[in-house]
C-alpha cells in the first residue's frame, strides 16, 4: 500500500505564494503520475496539475502561468509552487499518485492524500 502525506497549506493574502509538498511512502512500488487536485466547498474535485515519471506536465487552464508542479523521483515527492494566488484558489488540495505496487506481483494502485487546506484572502 502506498501512503501520501501532504504539507504546506495555509492562509495567505491574494497575490501571495505557497508551496505544497506530498511524499509517498510504502514498499515495493513504482509511481507513474503524481498530481494535485482541489475541491472547493460545493464544487467537484478538479485536477490542478500533474506530472509523469518522465517529467511531462499538465495544468488546469485556471492555474497556467501561476502554478508550477515538480517532482523528485528519488524522494517520491511532488511539489506544487503556487504564485499570484487568488481567492478563487481557496480549496482543499489533495495529492494523488498512481503506478504499480506489490511484492511477488505488481498490480496497479491509486492513492490519495488526506488533503491540505489552502485559503486565499482578498
Amino acid at each position: 500500500q502506498v501512503q501520501l502525506v501532504e504539507s504546506g497549506g495555509g492562509l495567505v493574502q491574494a497575490g501571495g505564494s505557497l508551496r505544497l509538498s506530498c511524499a509517498a511512502s510504502g514498499s515495493g512500488f513504482s509511481i507513474n503520475t503524481m498530481g494535485w487536485y482541489r475541491q472547493a466547498p460545493g464544487k467537484q474535485r478538479e485536477l490542478v496539475a500533474a506530472v509523469t515519471s518522465g517529467g511531462s506536465t499538465n495544468y488546469a487552464d485556471s492555474v497556467k502561468g501561476r502554478f508550477t508542479i515538480s517532482r523528485d523521483n528519488a524522494k517520491n515527492t511532488v511539489y506544487l509552487q503556487m504564485n499570484s494566488l487568488k481567492p478563487e484558489d481557496t480549496a482543499v488540495y489533495y495529492c494523488n499518485a498512481d503506478g504499480v505496487a506489490g511484492t511477488l506481483l505488481m498490480t496497479p494502485f491509486g492513492s490519495w492524500g488526506q488533503g491540505t487546506q489552502v485559503t486565499v484572502s482578498s
